[in-house]
């Protein structure tokens, strides 16, 4: 019944190139807390994996580009991240495994000609630009492929095709709008499967042009947050749930983690001290923070020794490919795992112990479920932008 559901939508969609999916367990729930377009971790996926990715990708690149032979990969402007390079000369492989030669630079990157990755150097090939878009080492790339989110806007592509398309980039992307077009394929799933849709998705509003600024907007956001509490409380109790609800406010347009904040009242908001109203309206690159995500938060219950873990889902085409675990040992079950305490723990080893068996187990039925919804959602952000 799934099957032939989750077929029928996916026949109506473009298949996105690749994405990643952050999922949290809470017993209680199970949700996709966050959508990436633009995926930077491929250097934590198992090898076995990488290889059963080879085909997905090579499948997509015939489907949808089947004329395209160079590929100039144009990654972020960090130089000084090994794990994030390593990331890149995955990606790199993939593509070549796939038969299409494969080149790595942009125009920011053009002084450099290697940046270090943790297994070696990557080296990259001058770009320039020209009146149809850019040259990579003087040949026009058939096919430019994005590892940048593009928060500072576009890349000068001209004529040349770009995937993912540029307009997923932070400088329009919202995480909100992702979470608007995978609410209703949440419902129909819930409905076919006679659960609360509640039990696959997070509650969220959004807070709108620099409304933290303004002291009215903020009291009436912080009258928002606490009825918002209140619905979940009594949630909690018609659900049995011995728990404390609480909410993350979120930069509507970023990534890296940055721009998160966890409240549990709405005077928690109205009294932020000046360093989290910082950290708030920190972007990445010190871009301008003007539209909030306010988000249920979500508990992790999966554990493994010392370790709260989440599930990170990654995918080549729409298909749910390749999983790993994103794990802290200094944050509690509620925290933002995202940070630099962070370790990032392949399957095989979470299959030494008892409670990394439990995580595993899940991962084959509801957190494949929630991310086959996400890359759902994901799809029809593609579509929108085509429309």
């Amino acid at each position: 019944m799934l099957a032939e559901w989750f077929e029928q939508k996916r026949a109506q969609y473009p298949s996105p190139l690749y994405g990643s999916v952050d999922i949290r367990d809470s017993g209680w729930k199970v949700a996709a807390v966050d959508i990436n377009a633009f995926p930077a971790g491929f250097n934590n996926i198992e090898e076995d994996d990488l290889q059963r990715l080879v085909g997905p990708i090579r499948h997509w690149l015939d489907n949808e580009y089947p004329g395209s032979q160079l590929v100039l990969l144009w990654p972020e402007s960090n130089t000084r991240n090994p794990g994030y390079a390593e990331n890149i000369l995955v990606i790199k492989r993939l593509i070549q495994s796939a038969g299409r030669e494969c080149r790595v630079g942009s125009v920011e990157l053009a002084d450099f000609a290697e940046i270090e990755a943790l297994s070696g150097h990557l080296s990259l090939s001058p770009v320039t630009r020209c009146p149809d878009g850019v040259l990579v080492n003087g040949q026009r790339p058939d096919l430019i492929i994005t590892n940048n989110d593009l928060t500072n806007g576009k890349i000068p592509s001209g004529k040349i095709p770009v995937a993912p398309p540029q307009g997923l980039g932070w400088f329009q992307r919202r995480k909100s709008n992702h979470f608007r077009v995978v609410q209703p394929f949440i419902d129909e799933v819930a409905k076919l499967l006679e659960i609360d849709p509640w039990v696959l998705g997070t509650h969220w509003f959004v807070s709108e042009d620099k409304c933290l600024e303004q002291e009215i907007c903020r009291k009436t956001l912080a009258k928002e947050v606490d009825d918002c509490l209140d619905m979940l409380r009594e949630k909690y109790r018609s659900l049995g749930i011995d728990s404390k609800p609480k909410l993350f406010v979120k930069n509507d347009s970023g990534t890296y983690g940055l721009g998160i904040i966890e409240i549990s009242s709405g005077d928690e908001l109205l009294n932020l001290s000046k360093r989290k109203m910082n950290k708030l309206t920190y972007g990445k690159g010190g871009a301008e923070v003007i539209d909030f995500l306010i988000q249920e938060g979500v508990p992790t219950r999966l554990k493994w020794r010392d370790y709260v873990i989440e599930p990170c889902m990654y995918s080549v085409g729409g298909d749910v490919d390749a999983w790993f675990y994103r794990a802290n040992n200094k944050k509690g079950t509620l925290a933002n795992l995202n940070t630099p305490s962070t370790r990032f723990i392949a399957p095989s080893k979470l299959e030494m112990d008892e409670g990394g068996k439990e995580a595993l187990q899940h991962a084959s039925g509801w957190h494949t479920l929630v991310a086959e919804l996400a890359l759902l959602g994901l799809s029809a952000e593609y579509a929108e932008l085509e429309n």
